[in-house]
Formats: C-alpha cells, structure tokens, sequence
C-alpha cells in the first residue's frame, strides 16, 4: 500500500462473468495481458492497494461473488486516478476486448464507494456495496463514474445516518399505540 496525502480513498470492486474457464485457449490473451496490467497498475499515479489471492499474482482464484465469476477489488487516492488507469493508460487495451471473455452483465458490474485513506475493503464489505448499489442505485454509499459523488458527500451521507424508505416513513408517522397517540 502506498502513502497518501488524501484523507479519504475510493474503493472500487468489478466483478465479471467469464465466458470460459480461465485455462481455456480462448482465455489466454487475457491471462497473459494479467501481470502486465496489474503491473502498470501497481505503478500508476494514485494507486494505493489492489486485492490478491494469498501466494499469486492477482485475485482470479478467488470467487467471492459465484464459481464463473473473478473479482477486482483496488483503492485509489482519486476518482481521477481510477479513471485515467481504467480509461487511459494499457488497460483500455482490456476494455476494448472484454466482449471475448466476459458476458454482458444486465445489471450494475462495478461499485465505487469512498473509504478512510488506510482502510483496505474486505470481499464481502466490496459485495455488499454492489448489492446496495443494484438495490437502490447509486448514492454517497455506492455509485459509479456516470453518477459519481465526492468523500464530503458520502461523508455527510454517513452522518445523516441510513436513509428511510418511503414505507418506514409512513409507518413511523402513524402512533402504533395509545402511548404513542399521545405523543403525537
């Protein structure tokens, strides 16, 4: 992990269904672009931490989120960071092909959420981002690069506390016994 200045991280988790096993011939320009990538990666301006399976190179074994399905879980100092590795650097080369390796995924594939600067996400904290984010869309607490929100957002989003879905409202305004009613 690198140091940083920043007071506050963006955390990201992308997960992908693989069209085959990794082993497979057909899989094999993205295994081989694998350590080159994470490489520049390790080396781009703004990276902080990426997560790896204990003993490799990279977190392709691990299948948190379904047996086809492989993981990459990184911290950034900035969202610009995260988007000029992901946009403008040799993984773009990846971008451009994932079409051969992975499926199209119909719902959200890729959470950003902000974290402490010196937190390192668990799996199952990263997959519960994207649950929130499939569930509700994207807030302070998770979104993407197309509805982004800064840490002093998403910092203010966590002081205020959960959100209340309209149906808490509703039950909530309503007395639920005559101690209640007398409140009121």
């Amino acid at each position: 992990m690198t140091a940083s200045a920043h007071a506050d991280h963006l955390a990201q988790l992308n997960v992908a269904t693989l069209r085959h096993p990794l082993d497979d011939p057909r899989m094999a320009p993205f295994v081989e672009m694998l350590d080159p990538v994470n490489a520049a990666a390790d080396a781009a301006p703004g990276f902080v931490w990426r997560l790896v399976e204990e003993g490799t190179a990279d977190a392709t074994g691990l299948r948190p989120a379904g047996e086809n399905v492989i993981v990459n879980l990184t911290v950034w100092e900035t969202r610009e960071a995260l988007w000029d590795f992901t946009y403008r650097s040799g993984h773009l080369e990846v971008m451009r092909r994932r079409r051969e390796w992975f499926e199209r995924h119909v719902e959200a594939h890729l959470v950003l959420w902000w974290i402490p600067a010196g937190h390192l996400p668990t799996v199952g904290e990263a997959l519960e981002r994207l649950a929130d984010l499939r569930a509700h869309g994207p807030s302070p607490r998770a979104f993407t690069f197309t509805s982004s929100y800064t840490a002093v957002e998403a910092a203010q989003h966590l002081q205020a506390g959960p959100p209340v879905r309209p149906e808490q409202a509703t039950r909530s305004a309503r007395p639920t016994s005559a101690t209640d009613a007398a409140a009121v």
